[in-house]
């Protein structure tokens, strides 16, 4: 069997070879042996997750017909990549990308700060804005008002509260989708409807195509489910999902699933147009995988009179192959644990089902709340809040980061939490590492790669303003400078996770 997961062509390879910008040679030296300069080109495509960890390579003719070199020289190349780690080979299976052992990995401490730092450290790490008030406070006060029926009950509502499906039902149906309530699961947060659907759809051994970068939690997720990651990466800045790409992996990987964030994804910030979700759903029809949209920053649009795209459940009207997963987390605030599935009925009676040897169901109180705010308007306006005041952070933290580090380098997005940036040459995990001593924490780009990829980048979530947002570019600044004078890291670090 081979350990290869994707394929990359000789003439795709060699485009994003050849836009690479060579680093600019000091004065008396030489440039690189050609081989040399090759070999480089493709390891920093593999810590940049241009190419995935596990893409099995061109062959060595092939690659150097589309490069215009000789075949000696790929041959030193790839000799030197399986010496550095960085490749893999076994005889008629080909050669295919790897992270070597000891490679830095993501730094730790991105678990919510104790009290006694916030003071102290300012936190990066989570893409979580406080809660919206007065409107969290009334959704609860609304909700105890509506609990006393309920509390005559057992308690346990594997679906959801009725009336909760019917109201997300509802909302589906205005966005032009028309939904029952029987097409709804009411879940805790959108981590728990991903849970639920790994194990119902992906069980232990089987692959799923997911974006690279992605999510890091959802990652750590099904790898602890024991799925086989299949990365598909991301076109640079907000250009997103390469299509070509995406139709070769779920033809040639055929995996059982596949993750998307086509609304301001997580980390990059991309949005999908209507052709791409439409090819999306259409590949993954072809390939008989069962396709997962994130929706969890659908509603945070930043910039005014947004033009939105269709949600890609409205190009797979019979719901055969698009599962939805939606959430009040990152609209609302993260405390507010309620998240949902919509899918064809028969996915979720077997949600449902398998519901009784998980979590039996999700808080009522909570539901209550939500159901509340969008009984009442109260969901529009706190969220309008919320838009506004990711909106000024957004501003503040770009300002800020263009002033102190002029030589990162990013896409502004037009909605979601998150901005993903490219450090300058700089390894994000030492980054991490030394931004905790400085006072900053920022998690680094391997957490939102597969298996050590994006060492180049960090993500910077708009969680922070004004003054706060200043600080935290010095901070970041001084990170940089120790850094790139050699300053030592550990790299042991145990694992945490982001949100």
């Amino acid at each position: 069997m081979a350990e290869w997961t994707s394929a990359v062509g000789a003439a795709q390879l060699a485009r994003q070879l050849r836009s690479q910008q060579p680093l600019p040679a000091g004065p008396g030296s030489r440039r690189p042996p050609a081989y040399r300069a090759l070999a480089d080109g493709v390891r920093l495509l593999v810590l940049e997750g241009r190419i995935p960890v596990a893409a099995r390579l061109p062959a060595e003719r092939e690659l150097a017909l589309a490069l215009s070199v000789s075949r000696t020289t790929v041959a030193a190349a790839y000799e030197a990549l399986r010496a550095e780690g960085f490749l893999e080979s076994r005889r008629g299976a080909g050669s295919w990308t790897a992270v070597p052992a000891g490679n830095p990995l993501p730094a730790r401490g991105l678990e919510p700060l104790p009290p006694e730092s916030l003071g102290s450290m300012i936190d990066l790490g989570c893409a979580a804005l406080p809660a919206p008030e007065p409107w969290l406070t009334r959704s609860i006060q609304g909700a105890l008002e509506e609990l006393p029926p309920y509390a005559h009950t057992h308690g346990d509502y594997p679906a959801g509260i009725p009336a909760l499906r019917r109201m997300l039902a509802d909302r589906y149906t205005e966005r032009g989708i028309p939904t029952m309530p029987e097409q709804i699961m009411v879940t805790t947060g959108a981590m728990g409807a991903m849970d639920a659907l790994c194990h119902l759809f992906a069980g232990r051994g089987e692959r799923i195509a997911v974006e690279s970068p992605s999510y890091a939690n959802i990652l750590q997720l099904m790898r602890e489910a024991g799925a086989r990651l299949v990365p598909v990466a991301m076109e640079p800045g907000l250009e997103g999902w390469d299509m070509a790409r995406w139709r070769q992996v779920l033809r040639d990987a055929a995996p059982r699933l596949a993750y998307v964030v086509a609304d301001f994804h997580n980390p990059t910030g991309a949005l999908a147009d209507e052709d791409r979700r439409r090819a999306m759903v259409d590949a993954a029809r072809s390939a008989g995988t069962v396709l997962v949209v994130d929706e969890t920053m659908t509603e945070l649009h930043l910039d005014p009179d947004p033009s939105l795209p269709r949600p890609v459940c409205a190009f797979d009207p019979a719901g055969s192959t698009v599962v939805t997963v939606g959430s009040a987390s990152k609209a609302f605030w993260a405390g507010m644990r309620i998240g949902w599935v919509r899918a064809a009925p028969d996915v979720i009676r077997s949600l449902v089902a398998a519901r009784a040897y998980a979590d039996l169901g999700t808080p009522v109180l909570e539901q209550l709340g939500v159901h509340w705010l969008m009984r009442t308007g109260g969901w529009e306006q706190a969220v309008a809040v919320r838009r506004e005041q990711a909106r000024q952070n957004r501003d503040a933290l770009v300002a800020a980061v263009r002033r102190e580090l002029p030589d990162w380098e990013f896409a502004v997005p037009t909605g979601g939490l998150t901005l993903w940036v490219r450090t300058g040459g700089l390894s994000g995990s030492r980054l991490a590492e030394v931004g905790e001593r400085v006072g900053v924490r920022v998690p680094s780009g391997p957490r939102f790669g597969v298996d050590g990829a994006f060492e180049g980048f960090v993500r910077l979530p708009f969680t922070v303003t004004g003054p706060v947002a200043d600080e935290a570019a010095v901070r970041l600044a001084a990170a940089a400078r120790l850094v790139a004078s050699g300053a030592s890291t550990g790299t042991d670090a145990p694992r945490t996770f982001v949100a």
